[in-house]
């Protein structure tokens, strides 16, 4: 009887393992059955297992769970010698570890928590096996042995985990890279750590699951993280496939159920989306081995349920605009200072970033690179933008249903939820009730998510002060400083620029929940520094421009890159009768004070230079500029002239580019007439309207 007792303890359940690793060597239990010669399943036998089998399986799993999270609570009551932290035994939600413990303590569950997660998985893959196999008939007989097994599972968290564990030591360590890099290395440490505390056992990705494994062996090479700085463009499409796949192993379950209902092939269709991840990120550890750039497409892979967000309002055309990223190389400082705040782990740091200063700093610049890295690593995020002369579509009612649209089209557990918010009231789909659009399509869809979305999500809300009237923002700036905005998702963050008008500077201003940063108080040498890089790619190539003329630009401008862009425009060779060198001498002689700023003087000498001051040609360019000023909305300069046509008077009958054509430095669409004509500042639209600063060029609009 003990010799057959002690072979029955011989047999032993194959779960817990790396995929592709040998099941054990199984004793036959007497001598009528002999041992399998090919491992698949013996259907027929399969079906024949007692029905009591898998109870008796679940019960001992689920007696092994308590007794382990027992003596866990017993340590942490026992043991006065440790804090509150080191007690917790179970790990953080997915998305909330890096913000709820410390930084050494970021970077895995305990083991034991670690363990109770494979147990707890693989009672969850009992309740699914039907037939039972006959590796697990052959269990049943040998239930009181499994604390062997529960040894290899163990083992494998220790040895399969190790690799994504290392990275996030790695990362800590990390200081000085680009900030593009650093936002990188932030998605990577975030699906890493969601792929610690949820590994999917699934057969089916099992091999994009070890792609992954193997991608961040490589990530954690010496010879890998000494090129971080070079290779940050690889890294960063590294991120957003690793991202992307993490999502899908995340979500995985919910997939299949999605393309069962769809009659679907599920092992087809998660083959073709591994197999699509797997290679890009073959090329790309290539790419970043071989220290080339090569134009390798990355396909997005997100599978979304077809949830109905149809009719949500949107605002086509606030979104991200990449021409107006910051050149590359400067504003280091901001940038870094910007991607800190949002990839810091710290619970408490505000959710709000209000970057501030006056016109030409270079707000929108900064903003909208940072909205573009966000968007380039892979990250959940949106950008909004408001315009001066979009005021009349009312952008402030869209906002916020605008922002929900964009992150349920980043995040599939975002979609749920905010498809399941929508299902509830239809009317929310066009609310102009901002309050309603922040507590329904915000707040609450993401209290559903939590802990299901990888890494931060970022939201950019640009020019602000260029929403309308003070009213038109009211509603927005109270909700943003509100107690609940304070309380947001420790993986949210909030980007807002503006110039500090009184209506924002007070709310903002003295908001406890809100970071506040001036641009007006970055050193001038790192403003000089920027802007000289900024000149010599804009003119540098120019016959009678050196390093002397560079830096003289680069002082006069006092830390305006809007200025600095003007004076390259006014200085490139764009009519007769001035070399560049002359062109250059009269805009870094412009003289101002007396109230007027020295964009206003560059204003006029520009205007000067393609307008005369004499009746006929400023008659003209007060009514074209009245025109494009008061429009409902831009347009290019064609259906510009066609509505012109319309006009009673017979002295407004003429083509408006006699007058455009001289405007390119503060306007576009002059060069391509398809392009609608506004200005490319908003500076040069206060400017026009104030009597006192534009003078002879001033537009009298208060009757529009």
């Amino acid at each position: 009887m003990a010799r057959m007792q002690s072979k029955k303890h011989r047999r032993l359940l194959d779960f817990g393992k790396p995929p592709g690793s040998a099941p054990s060597h199984l004793t036959p239990q007497g001598p009528s059955r002999a041992p399998p010669e090919d491992p698949t399943l013996d259907m027929e036998t399969a079906s024949s297992v007692p029905k009591g089998g898998l109870a008796k399986i679940k019960r001992f799993f689920h007696r092994k769970i308590q007794s382990h999270q027992t003596t866990a609570t017993e340590r942490a009551h026992t043991n006065t010698d440790v804090g509150p932290q080191e007690q917790m035994e179970q790990s953080p939600a997915p998305g909330t570890e890096d913000t709820q413990r410390p930084a050494d303590e970021t970077q895995s569950p305990p083991a034991s928590a670690a363990v109770g997660q494979d147990v707890e998985a693989a009672v969850k893959a009992f309740d699914d096996i039907n037939p039972i196999s006959r590796i697990g008939c052959s269990v049943i007989s040998v239930i009181d042995d499994a604390n062997t097994q529960f040894t290899e599972i163990e083992n494998f968290s220790d040895t399969y985990l190790k690799p994504f564990k290392v990275f996030n030591e790695i990362v800590t360590t990390l200081s000085n890279v680009h900030p593009y890099a650093k936002i990188a290395l932030g998605i990577l440490s975030a699906a890493s750590n969601l792929l610690i505390s949820q590994v999917n056992r699934d057969a089916a990705v099992s091999s994009l699951l070890n792609k992954i494994r193997n991608t961040y062996e490589f990530l954690a090479e010496d010879d890998t993280i000494k090129n971080i700085e070079n290779m940050k463009d690889t890294l960063a499409m590294i991120a957003r496939v690793i991202s992307d796949s993490a999502q899908f192993i995340k979500d995985y379950s919910e997939t299949k159920s999605f393309w069962e209902r769809m009659g679907k092939n599920i092992l087809s269709e998660t083959q073709t989306i591994a197999d699509g991840h797997i290679k890009t990120l073959d090329d790309l550890m290539q790419q970043y081995r071989d220290r080339t750039i090569r134009n390798i497409h990355i396909n997005v892979t997100r599978v979304f349920e077809d949830l109905n967000l149809d009719g949500m309002a949107y605002a086509g055309g606030a979104g991200l605009n990449t021409t107006k990223r910051c050149l590359d190389g400067t504003r280091t400082e901001i940038l870094q200072q910007i991607i800190g705040w949002i990839t810091s782990r710290d619970v408490d740091v505000p959710r709000i970033l209000w970057l501030h200063g006056q016109a030409g700093r270079g707000k929108s610049a900064i903003a909208h690179t940072i909205a573009s890295w966000v968007k380039e690593v892979g990250a959940i995020g949106s950008c909004f933008c408001f315009v001066r002369d979009r005021q009349s579509e009312h952008r402030e009612e869209k906002m916020f249903t605008t922002i929900a649209r964009d992150l349920a089209g980043r995040d599939p557990a975002f979609r749920r939820a905010l498809a399941s918010t929508l299902a509830e009231d239809h009317t929310l789909k066009a609310t102009p009730d901002v309050a309603q659009q922040w507590q329904r399509l915000i707040l609450e869809p993401l209290s559903k998510a939590k802990g299901a979305i990888v890494g931060n999500v970022v939201v950019v809300i640009d020019a602000l002060d260029e929403s309308g009237a003070d009213e038109s923002r009211r509603h927005i700036l109270s909700l943003l400083t509100s107690t609940e905005a304070a309380s947001l998702p420790a993986n949210f963050r909030i980007l807002l620029t503006s110039r500090a008008l009184p209506d924002i500077e007070y709310v903002l201003g003295n908001s406890r929940h809100a970071l506040k940063t001036c641009l007006d108080d970055v050193p001038l040498e790192s403003a000089e520094r920027d802007i000289r890089l900024f000149v010599t790619k804009e003119i540098g190539h120019l016959e009678g421009i050196g390093s002397t003329e560079i830096n003289q630009i680069a002082e006069k401008a006092n830390g305006l890159f809007e200025w600095a862009r003007l004076a390259c425009e006014f200085v490139r060779p764009r009519r007769a009768g001035h070399t560049v060198k002359e062109r250059f001498d009269n805009v870094v002689t412009l003289q101002y004070g007396e109230g007027k700023t020295l964009l206003d003087a560059t204003y006029i000498s520009i205007l000067e230079s393609g307008v005369p001051t004499s009746p006929v040609p400023l008659s003209r360019f007060r009514s074209v500029m009245r025109q494009l000023l008061t429009v409902m909305e831009p347009l290019p300069m064609k259906t510009l002239n066609l509505i012109r046509t319309q006009f009673p008077g017979e002295d407004d009958s003429y083509d408006i580019s006699v007058i455009l054509e001289f405007m390119a430095p503060v306007l576009s669409g002059i060069s391509d007439h398809s392009t609608p004509v506004r200005p490319l500042h908003a500076s040069f639209y206060d400017f026009l309207t104030d009597r006192s600063r534009s003078g002879a060029y001033f537009v009298d609009i208060s009757d529009s």
